[in-house]
């Protein structure tokens, strides 16, 4: 990921140089003021990126990067019809003026559920979806949604019936299916969940000012660098050092992609407990529609290598989803509970983690980081840095028109 090592070196040398040890946190005559970062810190800022990614091809989905899969699968986003009461869509907890998330501690589908909406920008990224990794595809994970009671609660023979009685879906149905299998609603169904999938595999964030100050980092180039304003470059320090985030919101995402146990109740209310990873392992799984299963169109035999090798230890309970933190900003409320309400909610919650409370095996990650006010603060302009405005729809694929 940190493959300009030369410039790297060159540009450490020359923040080092010019600073001498101090760090230049004013404006000068010669213009913005860049910290004296030291080469190690640059080498972990500059692991963060470069943006955007390659897309990548949601694996066991065949019709993923197909335009008119990605067509067919943004108006299926925006239908309320595939809800088995005709008023819930995908959009309705993913919406795009919020993030592409919805705004709530808990969503609230066709009946309250007990995580949050998490973003979908970037979802093609992704290894594991969902909070608990119950998934290992995003075609996989939109069915979990169409078949949940208490989202979608659909089954196959009724979406197959809407897709046969709209004239125009089963014209989009054969451009990119060859048509509807009236023999098996089944293959319907996740011929659907895999539409879906591609069009959300399109939401991608653009670049940010994070994303220059990173790169010109990279290049040396200390004038653009210094661009970048003066208390997220406190931030970026403090993200990448002393307050340790980066230990898991790492790589051009800011995450691992993996899941972690950050000290938050397992109780979802009184009497009911959420096990996070350990359950989501367990349903990933039993699932038939898993990468493992008859229905996963392989393109790489090491696609299943993950959900193959997954498996479930005492430990996973209570993990949760290391979040992405690109377009973060745009995302509240926070964790997998919707608990914490703003950035600086959760810059606190990890300033004074109960560690009583976390469990781990070998040493500890997390650690009460003891901040400033103003530290807290720079944190969250760093982190307001990765993105922020709306992402809107991106205008669908041209496609034959349907007659």
């Amino acid at each position: 990921m940190c493959r300009p090592l030369l410039a790297l070196a060159a540009a450490g040398a020359l923040v080092a140089a010019s600073a001498g040890g101090v760090a230049a946190d004013t404006t000068t005559d010669a213009g913005p003021a860049l910290l004296d970062y030291t080469a190690d810190e640059i080498a972990r800022i500059v692991r963060h990126g470069p943006w955007p990614m390659p897309l990548r091809r949601d694996p066991g989905n065949p019709v993923a990067g197909h335009a008119g899969a990605i067509a067919l699968g943004q108006r299926l986003f925006f239908d309320a019809r595939l809800s088995v009461d005709g008023a819930l869509s995908c959009a309705g907890c993913h919406v795009p003026a919020l993030g592409w998330a919805d705004g709530r501690p808990r969503s609230l589908a066709r009946e309250p559920l007990d995580r949050h909406a998490p973003s979908l920008l970037n979802a093609a990224q992704q290894r594991w979806y969902g909070w608990d990794g119950a998934a290992d595809s995003l075609w996989s994970q939109v069915l979990r949604v169409m078949l949940e009671p208490r989202e979608f609660g659909t089954t196959p023979q009724r979406l197959q019936a809407l897709v046969r009685g709209d004239r125009e879906l089963s014209c989009r149905w054969k451009q990119v299916y060859g048509g509807v299998d009236a023999r098996d609603p089944e293959r319907t169904m996740v011929q659907m969940a895999r539409a879906i999938a591609a069009y959300v595999g399109t939401l991608q964030t653009p670049r940010t000012s994070f994303d220059d100050f990173r790169d010109a980092l990279a290049r040396g180039d200390r004038a653009a660098a210094a661009r970048y304003p003066l208390p997220a470059q406190r931030g970026a320090r403090l993200f990448v050092d002393r307050a340790r985030c980066a230990l898991c919101h790492v790589g051009p995402m800011f995450t691992n992609g993996e899941f972690a146990d950050i000290g938050l109740p397992f109780f979802v209310r009184p009497g009911v407990v959420d096990p996070g990873r350990h359950g989501g392992i367990a349903a990933l799984q039993a699932s038939r529609y898993n990468l493992l299963g008859r229905w996963a169109v392989l393109q790489h035999a090491d696609d299943a290598g993950p959900t193959r090798h997954i498996q479930v230890e005492h430990r996973h309970f209570g993990e949760f989803k290391v979040p992405a933190l690109r377009h973060v900003a745009a995302t509240a409320p926070y964790m997998h509970d919707g608990s914490l309400a703003t950035l600086d909610d959760v810059v606190r919650h990890y300033d004074r983690i109960d560690l009583e409370r976390l469990h781990a095996d070998g040493q500890p990650l997390l650690r009460p980081l003891y901040l400033s006010g103003g530290e807290r603060g720079d944190l969250v302009a760093f982190l307001r840095t990765l993105g922020d405005g709306v992402v809107a729809p991106p205008p669908a694929p041209a496609t034959p028109r349907c007659r």
